[in-house]
């Protein structure tokens, strides 16, 4: 794809160097020599990037103005902002008002060459982000209401003022991606990029030119995750798995807040808040050694634990429900109905936490179109069996077991199961099942039941 670029300035000569700069990089490039000029052209078509003199003609308005006009229309254009007499109050004011970047004059055309090449690729990634939260599950909401959750939501309003780092913990399928983009969303930095790099899935001789990218021989500049992320979020996803040698090298950004691309001289700056997220016990990993005991401490600022789906089920009807309705709307399909009392739905281990409940649901919603609800029932029971390593029937009563244990297995797995449809309430549990509260109790104390209130 080709990019347009718009130059806004009142010197004939840097205006002319610039474009020719551009041409030569094959932009196409359009001009503007005054105030009046360049509101013809935005108005006329918003260009991919501009660049803004400070100064325009020594009339009322000039280029903070032309950057506010910018922005009151899109937030998707980045604005590289220019002058040969800045301050840093001038700097200050024009990045506050959302330019990309701020260059004084003179200024090598590199430099403004790779501004120009980063602020193209973060906007076309915010853009890709944005595409995505309108059509796929990274829109989704963070659904429940056990106490594990709400304590989660409500950390979560209380990062949004803050720039702390996190570390999230929890099981795979947990939703740490999803909690991940709800941090971001609703931080001051929630309309810059948002970037995932999983330590699990890159090769280990690639780590740090995926994360710091590298000067190439032919000029060219290959940009890492941390550049991309600039003004934004990263999260490092399973960062349990990234190499010692690596580790130290980020903790080094972390502490300097800069880094060098693989093969490059300079220093680059870098403004991004890191979000960690991993699946181990990431303090049992920094006693085995494979994880660095300083680095955990710089990453471990704010920690999150999200809890499996297996331990909160009072959120399973509320989150089968949500996915019902949104996979309906994505999909563009009728919403199926699933009991939500079904015992299978809170007997079931869900190995594969909140999404393997969202991938089941919309497995049901695709294969039980047009069906009544007993289908769609007798299908859910087909999947889940077929998942479970074993059925429900030969884990609660199996043959290897004497007639006591077997009935001890029993009522302890059934008891389980409605302790968890009834949200842990022994007065609604013992009235489901016909026992005197008193006596459900003391079942529950014999079979070894505990941390039931």
């Amino acid at each position: 794809m080709k990019h347009e670029i718009l130059v806004i300035d009142d010197n004939f000569d840097i205006r002319n160097l610039i474009s020719g700069i551009l041409k030569d990089k094959n932009y196409t490039v359009r001009e503007a020599a005054n105030y009046d000029q360049a509101v013809f052209e935005i108005d006329k078509k918003l260009p991919d990037l501009a660049i803004i003199d400070v100064k325009l003609d020594k009339g009322d308005k000039d280029g903070i103005d032309l950057l506010k006009k910018i922005k009151k229309i899109t937030d998707f254009t980045p604005v590289i902002m220019i002058s040969g007499h800045a301050n840093v109050e001038m700097a200050v004011e024009s990045l506050k008002l959302g330019a990309y970047e701020f260059i004084t004059k003179p200024f090598a055309m590199e430099q403004l060459l790779n501004i120009v090449s980063r602020g193209l690729e973060n906007i076309t990634l915010r853009k890709e982000n944005a595409q995505l939260e309108n059509r796929s599950f990274y829109s989704f909401d963070f659904v429940g209401e056990s106490t594990q959750i709400i304590k989660i939501k409500k950390l979560i309003k209380k990062l949004s003022s803050a720039d702390s780092r996190v570390l999230i913990f929890g099981p795979t399928g947990s939703g740490k991606e999803l909690l991940a983009r709800k941090i971001h969303k609703n931080s001051q930095r929630g309309k810059e990029p948002f970037v995932v790099i999983n330590g699990a899935l890159l090769q280990s001789n690639n780590y740090e030119t995926e994360l710091f990218g590298s000067e190439n021989s032919d000029g060219s500049i290959t940009y890492g995750f941390l550049e991309k992320a600039k003004g934004g979020t990263l999260l490092i996803d399973e960062v349990s798995e990234i190499p010692l040698d690596t580790q130290a090298k980020i903790l080094r950004v972390l502490m300097d807040q800069k880094f060098k691309r693989i093969n490059g001289k300079e220093d680059v700056y870098v403004n991004v808040r890191i979000i960690s997220s991993t699946s181990k016990d990431l303090k049992n990993q920094v006693l085995l050694g494979n994880f660095r005991e300083d680095l955990y401490h710089r990453l471990n600022v704010v920690p999150i634990e999200i809890p499996s789906l297996n331990s909160r089920g009072e959120d399973i009807p509320l989150l089968i429900k949500y996915f019902q309705k949104k996979i309906s709307e994505i999909n563009g399909t009728p919403e199926i109905e699933i009991n939500v009392d079904d015992d299978l739905l809170y007997s079931y281990q869900w190995p594969g936490n909140v999404r393997e409940l969202r991938n089941l649901v919309e497995r049901i919603s695709i294969l039980s179109q047009n069906e009544n609800k007993s289908n769609v029932g007798r299908l859910l029971h087909e999947i889940l069996s077929k998942n479970s390593s074993e059925s429900i029937e030969e884990s609660v009563i199996s043959t290897a077991y004497p007639l006591k244990q077997a009935r001890e297995n029993f009522e302890k797995n059934y008891l389980l199961t409605q302790l968890k449809k009834n949200k842990g309430n022994i007065s609604k549990t013992a009235e489901f099942i016909g026992m005197e509260r008193s006596a459900l109790h003391r079942k529950l104390k014999s079979l070894g039941i505990k941390g039931i209130n």
